[in-house]
């Protein structure tokens, strides 16, 4: 536990300025997730009023408090309650080193997930819904005796639209404004996005959850049928996002498509040619690997369909 502790800088100053457990706490939120889920969650925004609009108007405050309110509240409390089941030993996403669990995680996980929904009451029912339904499902997956995390192919589909879409749609919805055929396409097509990306993120950690005798989706596969899968669930994301681009009619903008399409197979060919040689720790860079293209896909997302 000490040496969880003093493992960096970062975590010496938080445990100075947060004693005893206190920085454990925030450790098991996995802060280092937030900027990617912040990054995801305001895509919605964005879509919704035009790179343009991001700093103006009166959509930008409501849309500031469902980000905190999603990322920190919902995220951050899923995150931790995961911790309390899981009970992990070694690495985990985001969490390197994981320090003991606190005494009260629990209730401190439910505290911010509860907290999170009471506070939505102050945005659009949309958000409300989408955060609602956000918050069952995470009880659903961590939680016993469901914790469908373990049951393989329902941790696949929670996650695909609770991340994949709900998440970037919570920030459309915080704005207020309806939702268009269109936009509506480009936020479903998240929805294979990260089922792609979900067996990425549990290839490295096969032998934790064998341990653990969780069934994830890539135990299952295995790690060569798990990119497979990964793949072809990326070719159905890009054809979702062209035929978006059709019927919004972005024109020749939708040619930058093309640029995340190829970074995503630069990641993935080769992971899935080479598979059989590499270690967890080439795992896990592979896994971090698709979490840079899936930031390259939100940016082009972005200047094609929210100019």
């Amino acid at each position: 536990m000490t040496e969880a502790r003093g493992l960096n800088v970062w975590r010496r100053w938080g445990y100075r300025l947060l004693p005893g457990d206190g920085f454990s706490y925030v450790l098991h939120m996995r802060p280092a997730e937030w900027p990617i889920m912040a990054g995801h969650t305001a895509l919605g925004y964005l879509l919704a009023v035009g790179l343009g609009g991001a700093t103006r108007g009166d959509a930008l405050l409501p849309a500031l408090h469902g980000l905190l309110l999603w990322v920190v509240f919902l995220n951050g409390g899923t995150l931790a309650l995961n911790s309390v089941f899981d009970k992990d030993e070694g690495d985990i996403g985001y969490l390197v080193q994981p320090p003991a669990l606190p005494r009260h995680l629990l209730a401190f996980s439910v505290a911010l997930l509860a907290g999170g929904q009471l506070l939505a009451l102050a945005l659009p029912p949309a958000f409300q819904i989408a955060y609602g339904v956000c918050f069952a499902l995470s009880v659903l997956y961590s939680v016993p005796p469901f914790r469908f995390k373990a049951v393989a192919g329902v941790d696949w589909v929670i996650n695909m639209w609770g991340f994949g879409v709900l998440t970037p749609f919570a920030a459309w919805a915080a704005t207020g404004r309806s939702l268009d055929v269109g936009h509506a396409l480009v936020l479903l097509a998240f929805g294979p996005l990260f089922a792609g990306l979900y067996p990425l993120t549990q290839i490295y950690q096969l032998e934790e959850d064998k341990r653990r005798g969780d069934r994830t989706l890539a135990l299952i596969l295995g790690t060569r049928r798990s990119l497979a899968v990964a793949i072809g669930c990326v070719f159905a994301a890009f054809g979702l996002l062209g035929v978006a681009a059709m019927r919004l009619g972005t024109g020749v903008w939708a040619v930058a498509l093309a640029v995340p399409l190829v970074v995503w197979l630069l990641v993935l060919l080769p992971w899935y040619r080479e598979h059989a040689t590499w270690t967890p720790a080439l795992h896990q860079r592979g896994m971090y690997r698709a979490l840079a293209a899936w930031a390259v896909t939100d940016v082009v997302t972005l200047l094609v369909f929210a100019r």
